[in-house]
């Protein structure tokens, strides 16, 4: 009969589907009595045949199921798949899919494990260690391999609004989807699979597959982009968050992303958001405000200014933001001095809101508040005033600071080779006008070199040593006192919060691997490694006053409570 040659070709429909839609149940029609052929259906999909032909009792379907099952049917079967690979590689939980049929549209969320960075890397960026970093990709369900490349989103779940690295890393994956995701076809992931290559370029940080990954487990397009994720997350301090290209710098990386010196870059940086935390950063840390901002202002009006003073700021004209107000290829010192001294006015002034701060700069001089977003965001080291509880009470100074500059690289290297060799603590002094270049450029082996300050007379290297006298000395303390001056403790937290007098000094604590490598001249030490020494502490003092000047690093009191310190911060 008709009927039963029209359940056959529904028969036929329905195991055709079959092959696309491995998970199964069972559908009987309405009424159907005890023995009847069942329809073995996918879950997703609910089959209506024509109305024609068929009783209503037995069409018991809505038209919004019948919406359902027109959108069901362009269900790529390559997405499950592609799904299905992430979570055999990694685990259940480290991707999530919406699919909206409604609009055609899907979305599906990569987990990315954000402990892939240490603690102190993670604070430093302003990432949230217990949460993933989550890459949202939304793209058309019915165009899934044929359609454009995806929209991408990274984000933090308690992290949207202080985000900034999210947006570097989507302008990465961005341009990343952009060139890639047409290469992903049915027919040439079964081709790539069969040779064993990866799809990545050769250009950037793009690299091969990692290792780990199965070979009989299909190639996947989100294993690629997560594991790609995955690569570059670590790395992004070593790249412009502009262009992306890699920084060029004299003693490699440094710890916080930033942008490169071109002048197109240093224009869409301030219209990318970036600078978007840069307002909790003024009220958070005041203190580290107070002290970059005393740090510029001293290589500024230094008879050294044209080799110190390095980088110049690169700030967009607020009247004009297709031009560059201060450009390292126009340098003005003096219009310079002039916009830093109404920031110095301005933090001497007001100690309210920031947002009312900020109007009495752009009252006095536009290019004030300007000036001091550059100030921070160049700042490419992780520093934060040390609590009164946690600061190394010998060095006698309340201006106490955890200072991380290592990027994630030059740590775990470091980290590498104090398990080889171990590692000690050693003082290192610099005059207040090098430290803008240190916090942005690196503790560089400076010895023969323009930057050289004093003699090096023990040979090329990074000059330590464990007695501070010595450092103060290098430091450019200009009176010495035997002993120690002490001072009180913090009463009221806001006397000594900020910086109150512009004769500063300041020393470095920082850990140095005990290797062969290590050159001991008495208590002059010459590191010739970069990768060897790592700044772990700073600690400024004003109008020419001293700590302990016969603070040895070696003593047992000493490197223990260096080591109770470090723990409680931990480092």
């Amino acid at each position: 009969s008709c009927f039963e040659f029209l359940c056959c070709k529904v028969c036929s429909y329905v195991l055709m589907l079959l092959r696309f839609f491995p998970s199964p149940t069972l559908y009987s029609p309405t009424g159907a009595e005890s023995g009847s052929c069942l329809f073995l259906l996918p879950s997703p999909l609910v089959f209506s045949p024509p109305k024609s032909n068929f009783p209503q009792e037995l069409l018991n379907i809505s038209d919004s199921e019948e919406e359902s099952c027109a959108t069901d049917l362009y269900h790529h079967p390559q997405l499950d798949t592609d799904i299905e690979a992430v979570r055999t590689l990694y685990s259940d939980s480290a991707v999530s899919v919406r699919e909206y049929g409604s609009i055609d549209g899907v979305d599906v969320d990569l987990n990315i494990n954000a402990k892939l960075l240490n603690q102190e890397v993670a604070q430093a960026w302003r990432i949230n260690p217990s949460e993933p970093i989550v890459i949202r990709l939304h793209f058309s369900l019915s165009q899934y391999l044929d359609g454009p490349a995806p929209s991408v989103e990274v984000f933090q779940p308690s992290n949207t609004d202080d985000f900034s690295l999210g947006k570097q890393l989507q302008n990465i994956l961005t341009v990343f989807l952009s060139r890639e995701w047409k290469h992903l076809t049915n027919e040439n992931i079964v081709v790539r699979q069969k040779r064993r290559q990866s799809w990545f370029r050769p250009s950037g940080t793009i690299k091969k597959v990692r290792a780990r990954l199965n070979v009989w487990l299909p190639l996947s397009k989100y294993v690629s982009i997560q594991q790609y994720a995955e690569q570059r997350i670590p790395t992004l301090n070593e790249y412009c968050v502009v262009c992306d290209e890699r920084h060029v710098i004299q003693n490699g990386p440094m710890l916080k992303p930033a942008v490169c010196t071109r002048e197109l870059c240093v224009f869409s940086f301030y219209t990318l958001g970036v600078m978007s935390g840069a307002t909790d950063e003024v009220a958070t840390g005041a203190e580290v405000v107070d002290l970059l901002v005393a740090m510029c202002r001293a290589a500024l009006q230094s008879s050294r200014k044209g080799i110190i003073f390095e980088p110049y700021p690169s700030v967009v004209d607020p009247f004009n933001p297709k031009i560059l107000a201060f450009s390292p290829k126009r340098k003005s010192y003096n219009r310079l001095q002039k916009a830093l001294d109404s920031v110095l006015l301005i933090r001497r002034m007001a100690q309210g809101p920031y947002s009312e701060i900020k109007k009495q700069m752009d009252k006095i001089d536009p290019l004030a508040y300007p000036l001091l977003q550059w100030i921070l965001a160049s700042n490419r080291s992780h520093i934060v005033k040390l609590p009164w509880n946690r600061q190394l009470k010998f060095m006698h100074t309340p201006h106490q600071f955890l200072l991380i500059s290592g990027p994630p690289s030059k740590e775990a290297r470091f980290q590498t080779a104090r398990k080889l060799h171990g590692s000690t603590f050693a003082f290192h002094g610099s005059h207040i006008e090098n430290w803008h270049s240190i916090l942005r450029n690196g503790l560089v082996n400076a010895s023969y070199t323009k930057f050289q300050l004093h003699g090096a007379a023990y040979g090329k290297g990074i000059y330590l040593s464990p007695i501070s006298s010595i450092s103060f000395g290098y430091s450019g303390m200009n009176r010495w006192v035997k002993g120690s001056t002490t001072y009180p403790p913090e009463k009221n937290p806001g006397q000594t919060r900020f910086l109150q007098n512009r004769n500063l000094n300041c020393i470095a604590l920082c850990e140095v691997i005990t290797s062969k490598d290590l050159q001991k001249h008495g208590n002059i030490w010459v590191c010739p490694i970069s990768d060897h020494v790592c700044t772990r502490f700073l600690f400024v003092y004003e109008n020419g006053q001293v700590g302990d000047v016969h603070i040895n690093t070696q003593e047992a009191r000493i490197h223990r409570e260096i080591l109770q310190v470090i723990a409680s911060a931990q480092l």
